[in-house]
């Protein structure tokens, strides 16, 4: 058989450029500080409204929930109004949600509210996160899949994972700095700084990102008319799904679902891995104030539960720039190796009495989660084809909206009563994703080879 002509042989899928990474990177930073900020100073400011732990935890139930079920829909309209529209979308919902969630704190510091409606308030616009800030982070990684090459994936998806990890070290670190005294804002000066930084960051989304067209659902007749010359406005377009690069007719990919038999092994991995990293992240706030005595000084809670937020930050990031490039690990790798640290890391924040020993235990479980979360999103990844990355994206934002719909709440209650029962149920919870990784996930060599 005669070699095929170099001409016609197709190019392998181009990289996304160093300038549109750093604008994604950006993108996914912000929502991910101003998330961690808001966090780290909750625990004071329920202790300031004299609200249960467990009813600060459920408030944000609500916003997961919407999560859960927008995100997958947020997904499929990327494919069909493009990334950029939808990355817009979504930090308009987390701006808007910001402001809204301030105002109803401080009316309840302030007297204006009772701490019950000041919740409810809170709850309500929080929704707003779950309901429309659900449709930027499937977008942004939609954006990132369809545009690298398998080989290279697992990476890719760990650089832009690790925006969240960046902004977990930078919101705790900003938060008590914004804990501001004019104007009464006190501690929720975050809420209200975050969202003037994610104005900004909306701005430059909308100046520096070129428009993408529709990539699946606009194909056919309609494509060729609107590029002009017929081929698509982005040289990347060319390769959005695995069926082109194999040279047949690029195909209308069919709706993806949770059960689907080819990613039924992540998503079983990931959504008990997710409800144990949603309790750890859920309990620490209140373990910091009870282990240091600080229940009765709650204004002072929010610089140590911040140090221990930064310390297990800054391990996310060790390894998603460090040790998944460095060892260059794999999906299935990384999520087993992951959450085996991860209750390692458990462990050791559950007998930890000094902020020294709270902040080491998690950190190590910070490292654990940070090496399991690109395994699970990069293994739904690849177990598809490159034209249903935006539905596989909708489907990894709404599994890991489910791990905070009670698990923190769940936590939290249980660590109430015992802290035995809360830390004992996320260790059996990383030991069940251990096992059924091992038995279920597919390997690494299969995953990580080209389909050409």
């Amino acid at each position: 058989m005669a070699d095929a002509d170099p001409s016609t042989a197709k190019a392998p899928p181009r990289s996304i450029s160093n300038g549109r990474m750093a604008l994604l990177f950006t993108v996914m930073l912000v929502t991910a500080a101003g998330n961690t900020a808001m966090q780290s100073v909750m625990p004071s400011i329920g202790t300031a409204l004299e609200v249960e732990d467990f009813w600060i935890s459920l408030a944000y139930s609500w916003s997961a929930l919407l999560w859960v079920v927008c995100a997958p829909i947020w997904a499929r309209r990327s494919d069909q109004r493009g990334r950029k529209a939808m990355m817009g979308l979504g930090l308009i919902g987390f701006i808007v949600s910001m402001v809204l969630c301030g105002a109803a704190l401080w009316a309840g510091l302030a007297g204006w509210m009772t701490a019950f409606w000041a919740l409810i308030a809170f709850a309500a616009a929080r929704s707003l996160y779950g309901g429309f800030g659900s449709a930027a982070p499937p977008a942004v990684q939609a954006y990132v899949a369809s545009r690298t090459p398998r080989a290279e994936r697992t990476q890719a998806l760990s650089l832009i994972a690790s925006s969240f990890g960046l902004g977990t070290v930078i919101g705790p670190a900003l938060a008590p700095l914004m804990v501001l005294p004019f104007l009464g804002l006190g501690l929720t000066g975050p809420f209200i700084c975050f969202a003037i930084i994610g104005v900004v960051a909306l701005v430059v989304l909308r100046l520096r990102l070129p428009n993408d067209e529709p990539q699946f659902a606009a194909r056919g007749l309609a494509a060729p008319y609107s590029s002009g010359s017929g081929a698509p406005s982005d040289p990347g377009e060319a390769f959005d799904s695995e069926d082109e690069e194999d040279g047949s007719e690029p195909r209308e990919p069919g709706r993806l679902g949770w059960f689907d038999k080819r990613l039924r092994p992540w998503i079983v991995a990931g959504f008990f891995g997710g409800h144990a990293q949603a309790m750890v992240l859920g309990i620490s706030g209140f373990l910091v104030l009870d282990r240091l005595g600080l229940r009765d000084t709650p204004a002072e809670g929010a610089g140590p539960v911040g140090l221990v937020l930064m310390v297990g930050a800054a391990a996310t990031l060790l390894a998603q720039w460090g040790l998944i490039p460095r060892f260059n690990l794999g999906p299935r790798a990384a999520t087993l190796s992951g959450i085996a640290v991860a209750a390692f890391g458990t462990v050791i924040l559950a007998i930890s009495q000094q902020i020294q020993t709270i902040a080491l235990g998690y950190g190590i479980a910070s490292l654990g989660f940070g090496l399991f979360r690109p395994g699970t999103t990069a293994g739904t990844s690849l177990a598809v084809t490159r034209a249903e990355q935006g539905q596989a994206s909708g489907v990894v934002a709404s599994l890991a909206g489910a791990s905070y719909i009670y698990a923190p709440a769940l936590g939290v209650y249980l660590y109430g009563h015992s802290d035995w029962l809360g830390f004992g149920l996320i260790v059996a919870l990383c030991v069940v994703v251990f096992v059924h990784g091992w038995r279920a996930l597919q390997s690494d060599r299969i995953l990580t080879r080209e389909r050409i």
